[in-house]
C-alpha cells in the first residue's frame, strides 16, 4: 500500500491486463476486487514472426531490449491501440506462454503511419520463457498472438489532471515508456512526474531516453533501495515515506505499473 488511507481525488490508473512475469506490475494501492481476475488466455491465433534485434538494457544485463520485426503483419500491427496493451509470446519448448507488455508507442491517433517493429523490455528470470527470449539472436523466429492483448491505460479517466504522479519499479517502465512517448505527454498539459524505483543505476533501464522525456515535461525521479555512496538521490521514497509523498499526492493522479 502507498498509503493507509486514499487522498482526494487520487485515480489509480493500471493497465486493462496484468503483467505475469513481474510482481511489481501486481502491487497497487486499489482496493481489492471483488472477485479474482481472470487469467488472460493464451491466443487461439498465433503468428510467427524474426527478432530484429536483442541487447542489454542495463548495465548489470538483468533487463534486456528485444525488438520484433512485424513489417510482415500489418494486422497485428494495427491493433496496438493504447500505451499499456501486451503481446502473448510462445517460445520454443516452453511449458507455457508469457504476456509482454508493449513498450513502444502506439501511432498517434489519425495518423496513417506507424512502426513495423514493437520493442519490449524484458527481465532475464534464469530458467523461463523470457530467459529463452533474450538469448535468442536476429534472425530467429518466435511465435506471438496475432493480435495485441487488453485495452491499455484509461488515459480518459484523467484527461482533465492538474498533476499526474507515475509510479514505476524494475522492467516495469516498459508500458510507461510506450506512454510516455505517445500522444499522452502532449495531450496532457498537466505536471507529470516519474518515480522509476529500481536497487541502482547498474539496474535502471532507459536512461539514455530521460533527457528526452524532460524535454516533452516528464519530471523524472529516479529512486533506488541499494545504491552505492556517491548516490544523493532519493531512497525508496516513494514506497515507504508517507511525508514525502504528500506535497505531490494531494489532488494528484497516479498511473502505476
Amino acid at each position: 500500500m502507498l498509503l493507509r488511507s486514499a487522498p482526494r481525488r487520487l485515480h489509480l490508473l493500471r493497465p486493462h491486463h496484468h503483467r505475469l512475469l513481474s510482481a511489481a506490475a501486481l502491487a497497487s494501492a486499489a482496493p481489492a476486487p471483488a472477485a479474482a481476475p481472470v487469467p488472460p488466455q493464451a491466443p487461439t491465433e498465433w503468428a510467427e514472426a524474426p527478432v530484429a534485434s536483442v541487447r542489454p538494457a542495463t548495465a548489470d544485463a538483468s533487463l534486456y531490449h528485444v525488438s520484433l520485426d512485424l513489417s510482415a503483419h500489418g494486422g497485428l500491427l494495427a491493433s496496438h491501440a493504447a500505451a499499456g496493451q501486451f503481446l502473448p509470446f510462445r517460445l520454443p519448448a516452453a511449458p507455457y506462454s508469457i504476456f509482454l507488455a508493449i513498450a513502444s508507442p502506439p501511432p498517434a491517433p489519425g495518423s496513417s503511419a506507424s512502426a513495423a517493429a514493437f520493442d519490449f523490455l524484458v527481465k532475464r528470470l534464469p530458467g523461463t520463457p523470457s530467459a529463452r527470449l533474450c538469448d535468442l539472436r536476429p534472425g530467429d523466429l518466435v511465435h506471438v498472438g496475432a493480435s495485441v492483448v487488453g485495452r491499455g491505460f484509461d488515459v480518459a479517466r484523467i484527461a482533465y489532471a492538474r498533476d499526474v504522479l507515475v509510479f514505476a519499479t524494475g522492467s516495469g517502465i516498459s508500458p510507461i515508456r510506450s506512454l510516455v512517448e505517445s500522444s499522452f505527454v502532449e495531450d496532457h498539459k498537466a505536471g507529470i512526474s516519474l518515480f522509476y524505483g529500481v536497487r541502482n543505476l547498474q539496474r535502471m533501464a532507459y536512461q539514455e531516453r530521460f533527457n528526452d522525456w524532460e524535454t516533452k515535461g516528464v519530471k523524472i525521479i529516479p529512486v533506488l533501495s541499494r545504491p552505492d555512496s556517491q548516490w544523493t538521490g532519493e531512497r525508496e521514497c516513494f514506497l515507504k515515506d508517507e511525508e514525502y509523498c504528500k506535497p505531490f499526492i494531494s489532488g494528484s493522479n497516479f498511473v502505476w505499473t
